[in-house]
C-alpha cells in the first residue's frame, strides 16, 4: 500500500513505446530529406518494410513537429502554354519518346563558374544524365548525348529551350543525323519545359542549396552521387510513389509483354522478367 489517493493514479498506455521506434526513424528520414514531406517519407517508411498506413505517419508527424521548411512558388498560369512543342500539347507517351535538357548554374567556394546540363526522360522521370563543368558548349552537348544515345537509344524528340548552346547549327545537324527530332519551347516560357524545370527545382533544392562544393571534382562526385539517389531512391509522387527506376523497368515489361506476338514470346518475357 502507497499512501496516495486513487484519483491521482493514471494509466499510462503503450501506444507511446509502440510508436517510439517510428517516430526516431521519421526523424532520421526527416533530417536526411530535409525537403520531403510526410508523403514521401511514408514512401520511404512502406519501401523500408514498416506496415505503416499514411494517416499514422500523418498523426505521428504533426505530433512531433515535423515539417518541410516554408517556401514560397511563384506561381504561372498553364493556359499559357499554347506552343505545340510544350509538354502540355506534346506529352511523352513512352520510354524514350520525348527527353528533355536544360542548363542550371552553380559556383565552387572559390567563386567560380560551375554549369550543369541535366538530361531528363519524360516519361520515367529519370534523370539520365548529369554535365557539370565550368562551361558546356554546343560540342560538349553532343559528346554528353552520344553516349546516351548509344547506350540507351535514341529518344523521339529532345525539348529544350533556345539557348545558344541547344540552337546551334552544329548539334542541329547531329541531331538530324541521328534521326531526334528537336522540340524548341517559345521564347521566355521555361513553363513548357515544365520536366527539367521540375528536376532542376528539385535537384536545386535537396542539393545545390545545401552543398558547398570545394572544387569542380568533389561538384562531380556529389552530383552523380545525388543522380543515382534520385533515380534509385527517392520515391516521385506522380509515379505512384515508386522511384523513377522502379517505373521504367515496370513501363519497358509492359512494352515487351504489349510486343510479344505469340504465347511462346510472352512465356520468354516473364520469365527473363
Amino acid at each position: 500500500m502507497i499512501a496516495q489517493p486513487r484519483s491521482s493514479q493514471r494509466y499510462e498506455g503503450r501506444k507511446t513505446d509502440r510508436d517510439r521506434a517510428l517516430v526516431e526513424r521519421m526523424s532520421q528520414l526527416s533530417r536526411e530529406n530535409p525537403r520531403y514531406g510526410y508523403r514521401r517519407v511514408w514512401a520511404l517508411l512502406r519501401r523500408e518494410g514498416w506496415s505503416v498506413n499514411k494517416k499514422r505517419v500523418h498523426r505521428l508527424w504533426r505530433q512531433e513537429g515535423l515539417k518541410v521548411p516554408d517556401k514560397q512558388h511563384k506561381r504561372r498560369r498553364l493556359l499559357l502554354d499554347t506552343s505545340e512543342n510544350g509538354c502540355t500539347r506534346r506529352r511523352a507517351e513512352r520510354i524514350n519518346h520525348v527527353w528533355s535538357y536544360d542548363f542550371v548554374m552553380d559556383e565552387t567556394e572559390d567563386s567560380r563558374r560551375l554549369k550543369m546540363m541535366p538530361v531528363v526522360d519524360e516519361y520515367t522521370r529519370e534523370c539520365l544524365s548529369i554535365e557539370v563543368e565550368r562551361s558546356i558548349t554546343a560540342e560538349d552537348v553532343v559528346e554528353t548525348l552520344s553516349p546516351l544515345f548509344r547506350r540507351r537509344g535514341e529518344p523521339a524528340f529532345i525539348r529544350s529551350d533556345n539557348g545558344p548552346e541547344f540552337i546551334a547549327g552544329a548539334i542541329k545537324r547531329w541531331l538530324e543525323v541521328s534521326g531526334v527530332r528537336t522540340l524548341y519551347i517559345e521564347p521566355g516560357s521555361p513553363w513548357e519545359n515544365a520536366y527539367s524545370e521540375t528536376f532542376i527545382s528539385r535537384f536545386s533544392d535537396e542539393l545545390l542549396k545545401r552543398e558547398v562544393f570545394a572544387d569542380l571534382l568533389e561538384a562531380k562526385v556529389l552530383v552523380e552521387d545525388y543522380r543515382g539517389h534520385y533515380n534509385h531512391h527517392r520515391p516521385h509522387s506522380a509515379l505512384d510513389y515508386r522511384t523513377p527506376a522502379e517505373f521504367a523497368v515496370a513501363a519497358d515489361l509492359d512494352t515487351k509483354v504489349k510486343d510479344a506476338e505469340k504465347p511462346e514470346e510472352l512465356e520468354s518475357v516473364l520469365t527473363l522478367s
